[in-house]
């Protein structure tokens, strides 16, 4: 393909609560056995873009650690190939990311010195698929300067949390209002966008001139009555993951037939970092009924309605109910579980009851010594 990628994963988000106290939202587990950035990353490979470069900063560990190798994804291995660049002190900067387009400005070098002559960027925190030439296709045959990828949602959704976007009759972006108040237009920014390289190099250095660091809001919104700067919008699943809420419910979507038809069994798939795990174990006395269980769980109790991660021990007559259990939680025998999310490498001990109430999503932290945490 004629472009490159480049896909945002580097900030913070209190609207996750202690979820986001130990990982990044690109590393937030999604339906049993993937991460929110795979998503992005299986949509560069699938749409052959074979040079990728991934901004991370805030809690990176596990991030990078998932990153650590672009076999998964299957990114070019003698030309393109998969980039992680951290913030780093130079010269000239000393300063972490001050925004998304200081992310860019201060791994400018790798636009540079590339030759694609397109820019493919997203954000690493969405759950969608998405084949990217379409989108480019689009952006030359409008011969827009910047294309802006957006969904439409159902009138009287609550959009405030997003970019909000207005298009004239040949889908031209005529107003774009990042995280308003009260918003007049259902139509929402993705988070991907496609511009050609050069003109990207060039406003990246003139924000970073003008003391600017936001691609949104001093690029495409700045921008947006001076450059050609189109919406293409898409009709297929879409969700973004950056409160408990929309975390909860995209995970709970997975246990929609028509979900998991469309993400696991329509081509094209997509891709993660893959373990040694034996197959999930069913014991005498298991019950599960519509719920998604992930390699290395042993299940003794009662699971309906919910999404277990990888390596979850679930003990004798328990009850789990409408909740997410991430990786490596041990769950006592008699423990009650419901309406909640039990963050990783937790231990529950026995007898022990969860319950998230009033439609509120509780999220269950236990430190404890089994892991010196």
């Amino acid at each position: 393909m004629r472009a490159l990628g480049i896909i945002l994963a580097g900030g913070n988000n209190n609207k996750m609560k202690e979820l986001s106290h130990k990982r990044a939202i690109a590393a937030m587990p999604i339906a049993g056995s993937y991460r929110s950035i795979d998503f992005s990353l299986s949509n560069m490979s699938n749409s052959h873009i074979q040079k990728v470069a991934v901004l991370t900063q805030y809690n990176a560990l596990s991030l990078n650690e998932h990153l650590s190798s672009s076999k998964w994804w299957d990114f070019g291995r003698k030309q393109g190939g998969l980039f992680v660049f951290t913030p780093s002190i130079t010269a000239e900067n000393g300063f972490w990311y001050q925004g998304t387009a200081d992310a860019i400005y201060q791994n400018i070098a790798f636009l540079k010195n590339s030759h694609e002559p397109y820019v493919v960027i997203a954000s690493g925190d969405c759950v969608y698929k998405m084949d990217y030439n379409k989108v480019l296709e689009y952006h030359i045959e409008k011969k827009a300067d910047i294309t802006v990828v957006c969904k439409e949602f159902p009138e009287g959704t609550d959009v405030t949390r997003f970019g909000c976007i207005k298009m004239n009759e040949d889908s031209r972006i005529v107003d774009f209002e990042e995280k308003p108040l009260v918003s007049s237009s259902n139509t929402v920014s993705a988070g991907i966008y496609v511009i050609r390289r050069r003109l990207l190099i060039d406003l990246i250095e003139k924000c970073e001139a003008e003391d600017r660091y936001d691609l949104v809001n001093d690029i495409v919104i700045r921008y947006k009555n001076v450059k050609r700067i189109y919406g293409y919008k898409i009709n297929t699943y879409w969700s973004n993951v950056n409160t408990v809420e929309s975390y909860f419910k995209t995970n709970m979507d997975f246990l929609k037939p028509a979900v998991r038809d469309y993400f696991f069994k329509q081509y094209p798939d997509i891709y993660s970092k893959v373990g040694d795990l034996p197959p999930a174990k069913y014991n005498p006395g298991a019950d599960v009924k519509n719920s998604l269980v992930s390699s290395g769980c042993i299940i003794n109790g009662k699971v309906e309605g919910s999404i277990l991660f990888k390596n979850a021990y679930v003990g004798n007559n328990c009850t789990i109910k409408n909740s997410i259990i991430l990786n490596n939680v041990y769950i006592g025998d008699n423990t009650y579980i419901e309406n909640c999310i039990v963050e990783s490498r937790d231990t529950i001990m026995a007898n022990s009851n969860y319950v998230g109430k009033d439609g509120e999503i509780r999220i269950v932290v236990e430190k404890n010594d089994r892991y010196n945490i």
